[in-house]
């Protein structure tokens, strides 16, 4: 009994600096994703509504950080109950943690684990507003941020990723959030705009994008970060699983990027700037639950795929008449059940887990085990977030009116434009659009 006892306290994790400081670094980088998806969201839309649609990611920031650290952190991550949800008082408000009490299992501290997850839950919401686009009061969608992340992305969490869940123990492989992020988000924002309706013009309008210059360094910061969604998500450098994701991140994300372009090319005749950000992104996106069981070939094939599937998805609204202005559904929910579902057949079984796929001897036991965590986070997210969404409509309602939906979303909700063409050279400007009644007045008497 002694000696079993001092085996067990031989083999106890203890804090790894190094690999606290790399969670640390991974978490920031993480955190930049959300700026990252603003200034990609934001170059997509037009001019009128390019502020709007950053304030739709930023506010993330601000509401689930408040709200994570109160519960959401224990509702995700907390003991479990049912395998539906966790909870744990001393989680609650971060304030019953050590600050030297490890993570379970691991060699990074609770703070660093919760920190890092934070970031997760910070993004996913923010990726519905590009669905959303041009048309939602900025009031409704903070309010519907709030709700979401507590009904729907908090239990998601835990179902997926918190021990005791019950995709978590039926074996579901989701390496950094195919399901509980892309698809999580990609069923919430179709469910949202089936209630909300179509943007006004669509599919009457042109919609371009107003700076396909942002929409490239959006992605590119979307890239950037990844690599610490991806990579940390093995919580540590200890095993060589975190470098292979990494490089598997790089590697889809390259053939997705040209394998949207190839199909772009033959189906409309050019290469876009718009094309190969988006391709980008549905690497990014079909690699994250995938990258931790596959080989870099592998990651290639699952890159190409989500690629040009991806590619054919974005034009579905126009088939079924649903107004998804920056092709969340197409790219996020698309990608994410590719990837997500992929792990069934690219699994080698020599990376993440002994876990193989069909094509490496694994049979289908996997596949069917990822298609019930895929359509499982789906159906629920989709109900919860179409429920939620029409709640808010038949109360303080979601949209803006069409006036001023027309004449720009953001001078109505933020008093404020993203560009000043009102003249040229210097002078001191203010932050606020607004004329003091002063200097109205003044103004006025001289034209009087």
């Amino acid at each position: 009994m002694a000696s079993a006892i001092t085996t067990l306290a031989a083999d106890a994790p203890t804090l790894s600096a190094a690999n606290t400081g790399f969670m640390l670094i991974c978490s920031a980088l993480v955190m930049l994703m959300t700026p990252g998806l603003a200034f990609f969201y934001g170059g997509m839309v037009r001019v009128k509504s390019s502020l709007n649609m950053l304030m739709m990611s930023f506010i993330s920031l601000g509401i689930v950080t408040i709200l994570w650290v109160l519960y959401g952190f224990s509702l995700a991550f907390g003991t479990d109950s049912g395998s539906l949800i966790g909870w744990n008082s001393d989680y609650v408000g971060l304030s019953g943690i050590g600050i030297t009490e490890l993570w379970d299992g691991y060699t990074i501290p609770v703070y660093v684990f919760a920190v890092f997850q934070l970031m997760f839950a910070v993004i996913t919401p923010a990726l519905i507003s590009g669905a959303l686009a041009d048309r939602v009061k900025f009031s409704a969608w903070a309010l519907f941020t709030a709700l979401w992340v507590t009904v729907v992305y908090f239990p998601v969490a835990h179902w997926v990723w918190g021990a005791g869940g019950w995709l978590f123990e039926l074996g579901v492989i989701d390496f950094a959030g195919g399901t509980a992020v892309h698809i999580n988000a990609g069923a919430a924002a179709l469910g949202v705009i089936l209630v909300i309706g179509k943007r006004v013009g669509f599919k009457k309008d042109l919609m371009r994008p107003h700076s396909l210059p942002l929409v490239m360094l959006g992605a590119g910061l979307l890239w950037f970060g990844w690599f610490g969604f991806n990579a940390g998500s093995w919580l540590g450098n200890d095993d060589g699983v975190g470098a292979v994701m990494f490089v598997n991140t790089q590697v889809a994300t390259a053939a997705a990027m040209l394998a949207w372009l190839g199909y772009e090319k033959l189906r409309h005749g050019s290469f876009t700037t718009l094309g190969a950000a988006s391709g980008a992104v549905a690497g990014l996106v079909a690699i994250t639950p995938s990258g931790g069981s596959c080989s870099p070939l592998g990651a290639i094939a699952i890159g190409a795929i989500a690629g040009v599937v991806c590619a054919m998805a974005v034009g579905l609204k126009y088939r079924f008449n649903f107004d998804d202005s920056l092709d969340v559904v197409g790219v996020h929910l698309v990608g994410g059940v590719l990837g997500s579902l992929l792990v069934g057949f690219f699994a080698t079984g020599g990376v993440q887990s002994d876990v193989a796929g069909l094509f490496y001897g694994g049979g289908l036991e996997q596949l069917g085990k990822q298609a019930i965590g895929v359509f499982a986070v789906l159906a629920y997210s989709l109900v919860a977030s179409a429920l939620l969404a029409f709640l808010l409509d038949k109360t303080i309602g979601m949209r803006v009116t069409e006036d001023d939906e027309v004449s720009g979303i953001d001078q109505v909700e933020h008093a404020e434009t993203a560009y000043d063409f009102s003249g040229a050279g210097g002078g001191a400007s203010s932050r606020s659009t607004a004329v003091p009644v002063s200097v109205a007045a003044a103004s006025k008497k001289v034209d009087a």
